[in-house]
């Protein structure tokens, strides 16, 4: 179960936003028991990349064997 401040893997490409599958992000506000999430994404050095309200299929657990991965992104 996916709850506030939990680190979340974003599972598909939101061009829009300049993120792509596999983006790491925090949870920053669960609506309605995990109707949907407001989840916050950054660089490494902590500038927010976005915002992005997603729907619970949109995003799912770190599983305990991942590795995260750097890519440089285009911030604004």
């Amino acid at each position: 179960m996916i709850r506030e401040l939990d680190t979340v893997v974003l599972c598909e490409d939101l061009p829009d936003q300049g993120l792509q599958a596999g983006d790491l992000g925090a949870v920053v506000m669960e609506h309605g028991n995990g109707e949907d999430y407001e989840v916050e994404f950054v660089t490494l050095s902590g500038e927010t990349v976005a915002v992005v309200s997603l729907l619970p299929h949109q995003v799912r657990a770190i599983g305990r064997r991942e590795i995260a991965h750097a890519r440089t992104v285009q911030i604004g």
